[in-house]
């Protein structure tokens, strides 16, 4: 093929646009809708006006947006090559919440920064920070990250690093999600499971102690475990929960007809926003609650998996973050309102009344918006490099139909297909003729 000839193929390539993933656009939309409408009715009885946290979640939400169009307009290569900027920033961003005049102290916990109209919950932040960053780490490393101690040990310990700064706020919860998702993804990106299992085992004693040595905490492990032996102390708002739980029967109460959102459970409209779906929408709400959150995350993981497929593990491994995420905020959410978990301070993502949860949700979904984009560009380019390897010697029968050879002779025998060290089997790269492997995108 000739210099001109390239030139436009190309050309041709580039040109070829992608779409975004319907499937996860249409349950992020419907979340999103379901948390409005639940905010509102949660939040009715809890100010002089009725529509004050409705509106400040709209005005978030609107944000958040903003933030998601900004991300599925980004380039994912765009973001990968600042790697070492963004670790800085996760520790640039838990360390402001301790600079006298910009943290903000609220119930003795440090978790928040002054933005003058707003507070900020620089976590929020670092969830999807942090994420984007061990992706990164997990392509540029994801040979030794199966093989040698230090590949392991580094994100380890960096969320170690995390981790401490955030119990200095103090802020278990998002402590213990942090461990989750790291060991999540470094599962997924070929981690060594036995060599994973011994500095995972040394965390657990320092852990059990955090609970056990913190009163507050304690209280907390207890009262879930009997809530009515001290209802109106430490089980209050386990209590309460439950209550609002058992009105709703099958088919609720009805919207807007809950009763113990009148000023009865804390929280209502943040934390404990759930017991508030299942009393006014019954069993029937917290069904269809559950199946939107089960449809994002499967939906998250098979888009990271066709990722892999196609070699491009940076956008994979950032689809597994995302779901890991989603899927681990939402259960521990659900569990805690359910009384099958201890009492978190989590909020459950996209429904919940909260600025910093919302804005960098809707951000985190956008990105993942973006990978499913860029995924579903490169299939088509593949279908279309398939069709024009395939053409001259399909006649009238359609190009799409011709297999093409995967393997080139190499050395007087036939050269095996590269293959990853993920868990996940990456697919095999079509070829031209007897030419190379097609590469989409170096580093992908």
């Amino acid at each position: 093929m000739d210099a001109y000839a390239s030139t436009r193929q190309a050309t041709r390539l580039d040109a070829i646009p992608g779409r975004f993933d319907p499937w996860l656009l249409g349950v992020s939309v419907a979340l999103a809708a379901l948390g409005v409408v639940m905010v509102g009715s949660s939040s009715i009885a809890l100010n002089a006006n009725p529509f004050y946290f409705l509106t400040r979640h709209l005005l978030f939400l609107a944000g958040g947006v903003g933030l998601a169009a900004w991300a599925m307009r980004t380039e994912l290569k765009a973001i990968e090559k600042h790697n070492q900027l963004l670790l800085l920033a996760c520790f640039v961003l838990l360390g402001l919440v301790f600079v006298p005049g910009l943290g903000a102290s609220i119930n003795g916990a440090r978790r928040w920064i002054n933005l003058g109209v707003s507070r900020f919950q620089t976590v929020e932040a670092v969830k999807v920070i942090y994420i984007v960053w061990l992706s990164s780490y997990l392509v540029r490393f994801r040979d030794e990250v199966n093989a040698t101690w230090p590949a392991i040990l580094k994100p380890l310990g960096v969320a170690v690093a995390l981790v401490a700064m955030l119990l200095l706020q103090p802020d278990f919860g998002s402590s213990t999600l942090l461990l989750g998702i790291t060991a999540g993804m470094l599962v997924l990106g070929g981690g060594n499971l036995p060599r994973m299992a011994a500095p995972v085992l040394a965390l657990l004693p320092p852990l059990v102690a955090l609970v056990v040595f913190e009163p507050y905490r304690m209280r907390r492990v207890t009262s879930f475990m009997n809530p009515w032996a001290d209802q109106l102390g430490s089980g209050y708002q386990l209590s309460n929960a439950l209550m609002a739980v058992g009105r709703g029967e099958w088919f609720g109460v009805g919207l807007g007809a809950s009763v113990q959102k009148l000023n009865y459970l804390p929280e209502a409209h943040t934390d404990f926003i759930f017991s508030v779906i299942a009393e006014e929408l019954g069993f029937a709400g917290v069904c269809l609650v559950i199946g939107l959150y089960a449809l994002l995350v499967g939906r998250a993981m098979w888009v990271g998996y066709r990722c892999v497929e196609m070699r491009r593990h940076f956008a994979g491994y950032c689809a597994f973050g995302i779901a890991l995420w989603m899927s681990l905020q939402s259960l521990v959410s659900i569990g805690v309102n359910l009384g099958v978990l201890p009492t978190k301070g989590l909020t459950l993502p996209l429904i919940s009344s909260g600025g910093s949860s919302v804005l960098m949700t809707c951000a985190a979904l956008g990105l993942l918006l973006r990978i499913s984009y860029e995924l579903d560009r490169a299939e088509r380019q593949v279908a279309r490099l398939r069709g024009e390897a395939a053409q001259p010697s399909a006649g009238n029968i359609p190009a799409t139909t011709q297999p093409l050879p995967n393997t080139a002779p190499v050395a007087g025998k036939l050269a095996t297909p590269a293959r990853g060290t993920s868990r996940l089997r990456p697919r095999v790269e079509p070829t031209l003729g007897g030419d190379a492997p097609l590469g989409l995108r170096k580093g992908a």
